[in-house]
């Protein structure tokens, strides 16, 4: 998706809030967005380099289709910089060869602008070296970090920058991009009450013990709701051999618990009592109770009408 786009379905607030910077001439000459991944981070730093250079303007937004923004969208502009990390830092010398580039002969002249991706990860000379940078600017420049951890930056650091903080997405909003992200669209309805992080999602998403997980619990739900007996076996012969660890078996009472609630909001009232139960049953196992008698106390409280049938 486009980078304003995107940014006036997901971020208008701060997208008015930097197009006003521009037009009053009040851009700082450094900034820190943070906020989750997936939350336009990376976009609104696309916009706004472009936004620098671009010949032809529209409506305060870059054009896109200029040979400024062009070169920058495709990383081939000389004044714009992106750093990424290599391996797992952003290593001392890669800030080093930009203050390089930076003071070159006629920097003076020309307006620069760098972006640096996953700045958390810079290493403890990286992030002194940058720091100086910051400290003692020569030139004119618009420095952009972005982090979705805040914590691990340097106060001394964030003193330096503007922090701009970013709303994370609304559950509707992640439902959009995970389906933009081609993640089939009932795992989108579950993954948004599990995380309300765009990057977790498409973890999660990606995990085989979850898909696995969730097509057992949606046919446990199934046995459930139809008021199966074979609701209860199920838990021995299924979710047991697959749900071992404690995390996996509160996932797998977390899970039934959004499909029951996606029934309550389809106007299945009824299903509140299910709702509690299964609240219930994850106090039980948080005080220790084997998953297999709690899910199997749960299956019973849950298929109650067939038994009393009996």
């Amino acid at each position: 998706m486009e980078e304003t786009t995107f940014l006036t379905t997901y971020q208008p607030r701060l997208l008015t809030q930097i197009k006003k910077m521009i037009e009053h001439g009040h851009l700082a000459h450094a900034y820190l967005f943070e906020g989750d991944q997936g939350t336009g981070k990376h976009e609104l730093s696309m916009w706004l380099a472009k936004r620098l250079f671009c010949e032809t303007p529209v409506d305060g937004n870059p054009c896109n289709h200029c040979l400024q923004c062009l070169r920058i969208a495709q990383g081939e502009h000389p004044n714009v910089r992106i750093i990424q990390p290599e391996g797992l830092t952003i290593k001392v010398d890669q800030i080093r060869q930009l203050q390089s580039e930076f003071t070159k002969s006629g920097f003076e002249q020309k307006l620069q602008c760098f972006i640096i991706q996953e700045a958390d990860k810079m290493s403890v000379p990286a992030a002194n070296s940058l720091l100086k940078f910051l400290e003692e600017p020569e030139g004119t420049f618009v420095a952009i970090l972005e982090t979705n951890a805040l914590g691990k930056i340097l106060p001394t650091i964030q003193s330096r920058c503007q922090v701009v903080h970013f709303t994370p997405l609304s559950k509707e909003q992640l439902y959009q991009r995970l389906l933009e992200a081609s993640v089939p669209d009932a795992s989108a309805k579950l993954l948004v009450q599990l995380t309300n992080s765009f990057e977790k999602a498409v973890e999660i998403s990606t995990d085989e013990w979850f898909n696995d997980a969730k097509d057992s619990v949606i046919k446990w739900f199934q046995l459930l709701t139809n008021q199966s007996l074979n609701a209860y076996l199920y838990v021995q012969r299924k979710l047991v051999i697959k749900a071992k660890e404690r995390k996996q078996q509160e996932q797998i009472l977390q899970l039934l618990q959004i499909l029951y609630q996606q029934t309550l909001t389809q106007g299945e009232s009824t299903n509140y009592q299910a709702v509690e139960a299964i609240l219930d049953a994850k106090r039980k196992l948080a005080a220790n109770v084997s998953f297999q008698n709690v899910a199997e106390q749960l299956a019973l409280r849950l298929i109650h009408k067939k038994f009393k049938e009996r």
